[in-house]
């Protein structure tokens, strides 16, 4: 069943057509991606779908009490608010119910005698009743809590954009809504925060439009593709992955297409051009079939990116590192820090949202000097540094002049001229856009104007921030093959998982506490070494396995009796059996100790202290409850083992 329909889209800015007539239906329990290269009109799409933004033209049909929820790429705030009020910032009825709650909670913790506002306290209560507004604020604390945020007083003034992201996030999944729509979700948080998003996601019980660069997110969580592509919609069905496929057999269909046109209009052409005094005879359909054919708009190949710029030479040294520290107040972020770095190095930076991950850059960089230690950079080297920050950009400045500012001609690696007009053009600057103000560049296309700048002056050494942010997955393809051909060295700051796996080969890991670890391998490596490592420290917590002594006397035992014994062992043994028969009463227990934690999560109300404390020890009930259950197959397979070699 479809819960909105979309008919006869347009919309334009000026010249630029973003919507030529698009439609399409979105129907209940939909996840679907949306991708196009930036400056197609994606996010305008998500504004218009979120009631934000009118068209010239076209038609929205939906029930009466469609309800819509919209996270944008910048949110706003009210700096002087809390988290709380933020995410419970609303006119519907539960969100009312939460922030009057809040409200009278707070009026009586100042005054707890007061009968007035024990009332008002006992009222708002009702209608947290009234409302099934209990559980809404144990979700929200429990986004809160797993998107980082554990202070839900604090002032949003106070937060770093990444948290204010994240609190806006908060705002959006705790709403009911028919349709959760999100622009750039991934952006600013980090992997664990990205798969619990994922596990969010797969049971939001209404329908999902997302438009984001993470490729491995697009494929975990999306059942349908739209692409926007110069003014027209594609539809596909499946994940990214099955998106990918379809689309390259539309783009060949598409190619025998105009090649037959091409073809039959050449035919046309050469039979008209026999003669003049002929062509006074020919048929009047067939000279309009000719201009038809002729004059016949055609999309044809999409324009592609090429990117093999030049490199200066780069000599043996490079940048040694040795023991570089560095902290802001009592805070360390880097400590004994020491690297040399080498001719053609890969290296991927991860860890926490302000644990020095840019702080390492802008030292690398000379932007800021190490409190302890030292950074010798080469004489040879010619550094880029493409930032996260918003670089600023004269509005008024017209495209081809802030890149003739860089250069107005340089070299590819194959060592042809190119001038800074024709690079726009395969960096998909159409002509007329490069006479474009940059003020009237989208935000995307502003990050592509501003990668070309960043390698228009040939450097030997790139330092990438956060790359993938804002930049559209066909502009971070053809930056991923570049990388793949880049003579010089790559240091990435990333959350991007598979932008790692493509540009790195080995991890600089920010721990905490000034610990950086040097891991050898991609992102998907790392982790899962990460995973194995937690799994061998909880199996080290446990008592030592019986189960393995047990089958080395089963084994001594059969190699006495020769081979009618396998080396199963042929009972439990004592310690065993007494686990084996109190191991379903045990996980019975956490089980039912598990929901009352919940239930007490739930009645806690607004006392963030105790709802904190009940979070840590549900999260240790759940280890100790699966450490049980995998206990518990493991014995099941001895018994069962046991039972067979009878």
């Amino acid at each position: 069943m479809n819960i909105i329909s979309v008919e006869d889209l347009y919309k334009s800015y000026g010249e630029k057509v973003l919507f030529d007539g698009i439609a399409f239906q979105i129907n209940e329990r939909e996840r679907i991606g949306l991708v196009g290269v930036n400056g197609t009109g994606k996010s305008t799409l998500l504004r218009v779908m979120a009631g934000l933004e009118s068209t010239e033209r076209g038609k929205l049909t939906h029930a009466n009490h469609f309800h819509v929820e919209y996270l944008p790429q910048q949110p706003e705030f009210d700096m002087d608010s809390t988290v709380l009020e933020q995410v419970f910032h609303g006119d519907t009825p539960l969100m009312k119910a939460l922030r009057d709650y809040e409200e009278a909670l707070a009026l009586l913790q100042l005054a707890p005698s007061d009968e007035k506002r024990q009332a008002k306290l006992f009222a708002a209560q009702s209608r947290m009743d009234a409302t099934g507004a209990w559980e809404a604020q144990t979700t929200a604390k429990t986004v809160l809590s797993k998107l980082g945020i554990r202070d839900f007083s604090q002032r949003v003034g106070t937060l770093s954009g990444g948290q204010r992201k994240r609190v806006a996030m908060a705002r959006v999944l705790i709403q009911p809504a028919d349709l959760l729509i999100l622009d750039e979700p991934t952006n600013h948080i980090d992997h664990e925060t990205v798969e619990w998003l994922e596990g969010y996601l797969s049971s939001w019980k209404g329908s999902l439009l997302l438009v984001t660069h993470d490729r491995y997110f697009l494929d975990r969580v999306t059942n349908r593709m739209f692409e926007l592509d110069r003014g027209k919609l594609y539809s596909y069905e499946g994940n990214y992955a099955s998106f990918l496929e379809k689309k390259a057999e539309r783009m060949e269909r598409e190619a025998s297409m105009e090649d037959k046109r091409q073809n039959l209009l050449r035919r046309e052409l050469a039979w008209l051009r026999r003669g003049a005094k002929a062509r006074t005879t020919k048929q009047k359909a067939r000279i309009d079939r000719v201009t038809e054919l002729r004059d016949r708009k055609v999309d044809g190949p999409a324009a592609s990116m090429d990117m093999s710029l030049g490199a200066s030479r780069l000599g043996k040294k490079i940048m040694e590192l040795e023991d570089v520290g560095k902290s802001y107040g009592d805070r360390k972020l880097i400590g004994g820090f020491s690297y040399i770095v080498l001719p053609e190095d890969r290296i991927g930076i991860i860890g926490p949202n302000g644990s020095g991950k840019s702080t390492l850059l802008h030292m690398l960089a000379g932007r800021l000097q190490p409190d302890e230690g030292t950074i010798e950079t080469g004489t040879t080297v010619k550094l880029a540094y493409y930032t996260q920050e918003n670089v600023e950009m004269d509005d008024k400045q017209r495209a081809i002049d802030y890149i003739k500012e860089a250069a107005e001609v340089i070299r590819t690696a194959s060592g042809e001229a190119v001038t800074a007009g024709q690079m726009l053009e395969r960096f998909l600057f159409t002509p007329s856009q490069q006479w474009t103000p940059i003020g009237k560049l989208s935000g995307g296309e502003r990050r592509r104007l501003y990668l070309l700048r960043t390698l228009m002056g040939e450097p030997n050494v790139l330092l990438l921030d956060e790359p993938t942010n804002d930049l559209d997955i066909q502009t971070l393809t053809i930056l991923e093959e570049y990388l793949d051909d880049f003579p010089g060295v790559v240091i990435t700051v990333s959350h991007d998982r598979y932008f790692l796996d493509r540009t790195a080969d080995h991890l600089f890991v920010f721990e905490g506490d000034g610990q950086v670890r040097k891991f050898y391998g991609n992102y998907s490596e790392y982790l899962e070494q990460s995973k194995l490592e937690r799994q061998q420290e909880s199996e080290a917590a446990r008592p030592v396995k019986a189960s393995a002594a047990a089958a080395g006397e089963s084994q001594t035992a059969g190699q006495q009796e020769g081979k009618r014994d396998t080396g199963r062992p042929k009972k439990l043994s004592f310690k065993e059996q007494k686990e084996w028969d109190g191991i379903e009463d045990r996980i019975a227990e956490m089980e039912d100790k598990l929901a009352q934690v919940k239930r007490s999560i739930e009645q806690a109300g607004s006392d963030y202290g105790k709802v904190q404390d009940l979070f840590r020890e549900e999260q240790e009930l759940t280890a100790q409850l699966e450490q049980a259950m995998e206990r518990w197959s493991e014995l099941s397979e001895l018994v069962e083992s046991i039972g067979n070699n009878k």
